[in-house]
């Protein structure tokens, strides 16, 4: 008689240094913090009642916005870092090997999983191609951008003679016209975060379920998991 038992294996392969999943996660937390005070700044709440000195609503608003900037800031410039010190896998989102075709029949492999095409997931130890290629366009560059118009706007308020005002907003806001433009399309670069993030989660937890290989709680353990099922063989 055949047996229905299943043969499962499962192989790990450690990815995530402690230094990157920190970072992930610090980083998370701080565009959590940048998302709901940039919004309020977007639309502020109704005036509060009372004083404005006994209240100070949107000045919190304004400082936890600040604080967690140059906590993004410094993350990134500390993960820019890492991909020069730390392993191979560290440095996929800053330079996706975007000459190879090999990459690009991947990249399109992935679009199909996603757009559920093909029912074959491939696997691999690190990011796939397809995540490599947003993170690096909409994360990498999308941080770079939010920095770049975030300290334009904020060295305004520094002044003139702050660094600033002297390496951001001197060009940059020049460079889109006025104020009110840096103000315009950094809210947009808000929401484009906000999309990618939606986007990444999703992604995280579609392929944990459908993939068969962990992705979320490889950034707690910094192991990726590669689980394989398949029929044992016939028993007489």
């Amino acid at each position: 008689m055949s047996s229905s038992a299943e043969h499962r294996s499962e192989d790990s392969v450690y990815v995530y240094q402690s230094a990157v999943r920190l970072w992930h996660w610090a980083n998370a937390f701080a565009i959590l913090a940048l998302c709901v005070t940039g919004y309020l700044i977007g639309s502020p709440p109704p005036s509060v009642g009372g004083e404005a000195n006994s209240t100070f609503v949107f000045g919190w608003i304004r400082y936890i916005h600040f604080v967690a900037a140059y906590g993004l800031m410094i993350g990134f410039l500390f993960r820019v870092y890492w991909s020069f010190v730390g392993n191979e896998h560290s440095a996929q989102i800053f330079a996706p090997p975007v000459w190879r075709k090999s990459f690009w029949r991947e990249v399109l492999h992935e679009v199909k999983w996603y757009a559920m095409l093909t029912s074959e997931p491939k696997k691999y130890i690190g990011h796939n191609p397809l995540a490599v290629l947003s993170m690096h366009i909409l994360f990498v560059w999308g941080t770079i951008f939010m920095i770049v118009t975030g300290m334009a706007l904020y060295g305004e308020g520094t002044g003139m003679g702050s660094w600033q005002f002297e390496w951001f907003s001197s060009w940059v806001i020049p460079l889109f016209g006025q104020s009110q433009d840096v103000h315009t399309y950094h809210h947009l670069g808000m929401w484009v975060i906000i999309c990618f993030v939606i986007v990444h989660i999703y992604a995280a937890v579609r392929e944990d379920i459908m993939s068969r290989q962990s992705i979320i709680s490889s950034m707690f353990s910094g192991w990726r998991t590669f689980r394989d099922h398949r029929p044992a063989d016939d028993e007489h």
